[in-house]
């Protein structure tokens, strides 16, 4: 859970970060997993949480189904999700990504196919709302990079430092 307490006694971001007074930049929901940039920085939450500053956010998203072109050029259309209006994002289909085993694997029973997402904001379930809608349920969803920053290198619960050429390329991105 990408929040330091929850009342319900889920494992939190305080059962893998021995830091106090930080806070994370963005958030991902209970089923997601991946990349969150955390910070005592009011002012860069704002700019990475921010769609006006258009910091690229990729998803590698694992989907129910056979995902055909026409479904990708869906994607890369301007979705019209009811009740949410949206900026237009970046699909495409990938191989299977390398990534870490989750705690719970994903049932190995319909074919599936992995998309890769660029958004430039992040809306409520956005990305799972926008491959439902072409007909692909989204079974995984790892957000992997923020900007430059990725995941690449660090497992699950690993944390690292920014160094100060990727916190100065996150604060370069933002408009004047």
């Amino acid at each position: 859970l990408c929040q330091f307490t929850d009342p319900s006694n889920r494992r939190t971001l305080k059962d893998f970060i021995p830091l106090e007074g930080i806070y994370a930049a963005g958030r991902l929901d209970y089923r997601s997993e991946g990349l969150l940039v955390l910070t005592d920085d009011g002012l860069l939450i704002n700019q990475l949480s921010d769609p006006q500053f258009e910091h690229p956010k990729t998803y590698l998203v694992q989907v129910e189904g056979i995902a055909t072109e026409a479904m990708i050029e869906m994607l890369n259309q301007q979705i019209l999700l009811p009740g949410l209006q949206t900026q237009t994002a970046r699909a495409s289909l990938i191989g299977e990504p390398v990534l870490p085993p989750r705690p719970v694997p994903v049932r190995n029973y319909h074919p599936t196919s992995w998309l890769q997402i660029v958004l430039r904001e992040g809306k409520k379930h956005q990305v799972r709302r926008m491959t439902a809608a072409v007909g692909l349920p989204t079974l995984r969803l790892v957000r992997f990079s923020i900007g430059d920053i990725s995941l690449q290198g660090l497992q699950p619960g690993e944390w690292k430092p920014l160094s100060p050429a990727e916190l100065n390329g996150l604060v370069m991105r933002t408009k004047v």
